[in-house]
């Protein structure tokens, strides 16, 4: 069965249609937009520019320049007025341009919207979504190539949301401006011309809620992002040499789907955690050791992890692509694991 009719038949035969995750995201938040009109962007470049990747071109024709903010260069004062906007009543998606420049947001994202419903016991919330990139292989070196979701969901008080897909990212995103905590969503930047099939009808995804993207009964693959990609290319390389794998999506890291993970490596006995963001102290170390503790007496094997080479992310070509898990290296871990090798 093809994705676009497994979709079809899980959303009950809606109309359905192929488009990018780019222009997937635009339409969450158009559609967003149009129905709560305390909906707004603000970032650099989002307006006249639509964001450096285009992703928003002509919002700010529809909305004008009241609810699509071109701001100046500055993370910190950007997440600093949306969370104030988010504290007295509107729902602001705040626009940073490479994750990478997180690193300036992080004080009003871990020190305030984090915290301030805690903090007030319960009279103030702060609904913002965060909306940035991640994922090397663009040759933007060291400081636009990262991927630290991993930090935001270290901070109790944040839900944090990797889509794969186009059905993914914009159900996720509509779930993610109507949630009252704040949310970050981190989009691979060099996924947003990866097309799949999306619902015409209205629909969203629930937060914690994990996908198998492809069934399999002798290694678990739980990967993220991009990864989910490498991981179904693993996948069908591993069914030319006799081995099924299943490749799991967590979806969101926060919060995550536990129950989820930890079944599918009962079912399997081996499994691989598979993430673009820095393997120390990161989300495959969180996911392996949630799998090793709840499915220790069902495993024929330890649990393995793949993540980035703990590296600043070359701007050499060839060493940059070293740098990133791929589908060889998934095969070849999965094969040991399997007794193949």
């Amino acid at each position: 069965m093809s994705t676009l009719e497994a979709l079809r038949q899980s959303t009950g035969n809606t109309p359905m249609r192929e488009i990018t995750m780019s222009q997937a995201i635009r339409e969450a938040l158009v559609e967003e937009m149009r129905r709560d009109e305390r909906v707004f962007i603000i970032g650099e470049d989002v307006a006249e520019a639509g964001t450096v990747f285009k992703v928003l071109t002509g919002l700010v024709d529809e909305f004008g320049p009241q609810r699509v903010i071109d701001s100046p260069i500055s993370e910190a004062g950007i997440a600093g007025i949306g969370v104030g906007a988010a504290m007295t009543g509107m729902r602001p998606v705040i626009d940073i341009m490479f994750g990478d420049f997180n690193t300036l947001t992080m004080d009003q994202m871990v020190n305030q919207a984090a915290k301030i419903h805690y903090m007030s016991g319960g009279k103030l919330k702060a609904p913002l979504v965060l909306r940035t990139t991640m994922g090397a292989g663009r040759r933007s070196a060291a400081q636009h190539s990262q991927s630290l979701h991993a930090w935001l969901s270290h901070i109790p008080g944040l839900k944090v949301v990797l889509p794969s897909t186009p059905y993914d990212a914009k159900g996720l995103m509509k779930s993610a401006i109507r949630d009252d905590n704040p949310v970050a969503i981190f989009e691979d930047k060099m996924m947003y011309q990866l097309k799949g099939p999306v619902p015409e009808e209205e629909y969203t995804i629930p937060f914690g809620v994990a996908d198998i993207k492809s069934a399999g009964t002798d290694i678990t693959l739980v990967a993220t992002s991009s990864m989910v990609l490498v991981a179904l290319d693993a996948a069908k390389q591993l069914a030319e040499l006799g081995l099924s794998a299943e490749v799991i999506d967590p979806r969101t890291t926060v919060p995550l789907d536990k129950d989820a993970l930890i079944a599918s490596a009962k079912k399997t006995s081996r499994a691989i955690v598979i993430d673009e963001g820095y393997e120390q102290y990161g989300v495959t170390a969180e996911i392996a050791s949630i799998i090793a503790d709840g499915a220790f007496y069902y495993l024929d094997a330890p649990v393995k992890r793949l993540g980035a080479m703990n590296v600043p992310i070359p701007f050499s070509p060839v060493l940059e692509d070293v740098t990133i898990p791929t589908a060889a290296d998934v095969v070849a871990m999965s094969k040991v694991l399997c007794g193949r090798q």
